[in-house]
């Protein structure tokens, strides 16, 4: 794999196609969790565990998998690391995997990760689906991490359960509901294009 092409997959996951910020998939539980920061990293960082396994997995196999069942084989590998994933943050950060709850079996159906599979793991290197799905899952978690804080930061006043705003700061509970993560999430996509906007206009 060359230079160029390592970045183009870096630059990529993480951000030109971006799974939140560009292509809108796994908004559940985008919109779902992002209640807090620390809720969105851990979502991101599970997601992309099961993202790098399954990747890794498919594009050992894809070449002896009969294409009328690709994705039925996709969907149950990508079941099997989401359900190691699960099992093991029930083990290590029990409190966490309370919170997510029912949003971490729901990977499983994550739009993200059989897109990959499908797009990339089934048709490229074993390497290269690992990068692949390390820096997609990056940007997955930057993005539940990124509205995961300006809802926390407005909602209640705090970030990473630290105490930021004033304390006679008034929290915009708004934000803490469903209602607010759109609103966030509209407020971050503006952001987003303004910023590749800039990018493009000084090449």
């Amino acid at each position: 794999m060359s230079v160029s092409e390592t970045k183009e997959i870096i630059v990529n996951g993480f951000w030109k196609n971006n799974g939140v910020f560009v292509q809108m998939l796994g908004m559940c539980p985008t919109l779902g969790v992002t209640t807090s920061a620390e809720n969105g990293i851990g979502m991101g960082l599970a997601t992309t565990a099961v993202l790098v396994g399954s990747n890794m997995v498919v594009s050992m196999v894809r070449k002896v998998i009969p294409n009328d069942v690709r994705i039925p084989a996709f969907i149950i590998i990508i079941a099997s690391f989401v359900t190691i994933v699960d099992l093991a943050m029930n083990a290590f950060v029990h409190d966490l995997h309370k919170v997510l709850g029912l949003f971490i079996p729901l990977i499983v159906v994550n739009c993200i990760i059989l897109g990959r599979a499908e797009a990339f793991a089934s048709k490229n290197s074993v390497i290269g689906s690992i990068l692949d799905g390390v820096f997609t899952g990056l940007g997955f978690t930057f993005a539940l991490f990124l509205l995961g804080s300006v809802r926390e930061l407005l909602g209640s006043g705090q970030w990473l359960g630290q105490q930021i705003m004033p304390l006679d700061y008034q929290p915009a509970l708004g934000f803490i509901l469903p209602p607010g993560a759109f609103i966030a999430l509209g407020f971050i996509l503006v952001w987003q294009k303004w910023i590749d906007q800039r990018a493009t206009a000084k090449k």
